[in-house]
């Protein structure tokens, strides 16, 4: 064997156990096929380019309906205002699957610090679909709200990064984060209401349910009950995109118990499956 030859081997050897040693440290993660799902299936992508394709095709004859209204804020005398949607941001506008295939990759778990330093980079990407709809509004004179429960810290990045793309009204009027004044807590109804002051709030976007309403429902047969509640809403005046990595839709099957143990938050999350019995 000539010394290239051996070089060669060495080198794929060498290799293969780096490859060993990689799986040997991957570790399970509950979240690697939600994150694996969202950053690279086109399943996931058409699904978002649909919601936000369906709520274009409905923007003349929400704006032309003067009595057409998304918010349950919004209150009377709206009619003669001038149109407005409001979106939430955090995969809504924005796709920051890098932070959660890190949290994956990296076997951690999300926290408001490296949270921070990720929104910092301006790295998140647009939604599929999110800048279209947002320009198609913009360009028929409807005002363009992205309420998020990004801190206010936190705003300027997320101005400078919704800028980056292009993204209409991306402002300090029109980015609405979590604690810019002190009645915008966590829930978004008193920013929704902020809008609809001076709006007609034709459409509301988000991945949440909390993006919709303050009163989410509670445990998971509430959540149905409230659903069902706005039977009428979905598809026409609110639009919900798919996030399967995380959201108010997981902590309810354990109670919104974050001080549970990971091993106990997953054996409330497989004991809330309905499950088939399995082969007799």
């Amino acid at each position: 064997m000539n010394v290239f030859m051996k070089l060669v081997g060495a080198t794929a050897l060498a290799t293969l156990v780096s490859f060993a040693a990689q799986a040997q440290d991957a570790k399970p993660n509950d979240g690697l096929n939600a994150a694996l799902w969202y950053q690279t299936s086109v399943e996931y992508k058409t699904t978002a380019k649909s919601v936000y394709a369906g709520a274009q095709r409905l923007l003349d004859a929400a704006i032309g309906d003067h009595g057409w209204t998304a918010a349950l804020e919004q209150g009377d005398n709206y009619m003669s205002k001038s149109p407005a949607i409001v979106l939430d941001v955090d995969e809504t506008v924005l796709d920051n699957s890098a932070y959660q295939s890190w949290v994956v990759t990296a076997d951690t778990s999300y926290s408001s610090k490296t949270w921070a330093e990720f929104v910092a980079t301006e790295m998140s990407t647009p939604t599929p679909g999110a800048l279209e709809l947002t320009k198609a509004a913009a360009d028929k004179g409807v005002a363009v709200y992205y309420v998020t429960n990004r801190k206010a810290g936190e705003e300027a990045a997320t101005i400078a990064n919704l800028k980056k793309y292009g993204f209409p009204y991306a402002d300090a009027d029109h980015v609405m984060v979590r604690g810019e004044k002190k009645e915008w807590g966590s829930e978004k109804s008193t920013r929704r209401e902020a809008v609809a002051a001076d709006h007609r709030i034709i459409m509301m976007f988000g991945d949440n349910f909390g993006d919709f309403v303050d009163d989410m429902g509670g445990d998971l047969k509430g959540r149905i009950t409230k659903m069902d509640e706005y039977a009428n809403y979905w598809g026409e005046r609110w639009f919900m995109l798919p996030n399967p990595t995380y959201g108010s839709w997981e902590s309810a099957a354990f109670g919104d118990n974050w001080k549970l143990s990971v091993e106990e938050r997953r054996q409330m999350k497989t004991d809330a499956l309905n499950a088939w019995q399995g082969p007799k």
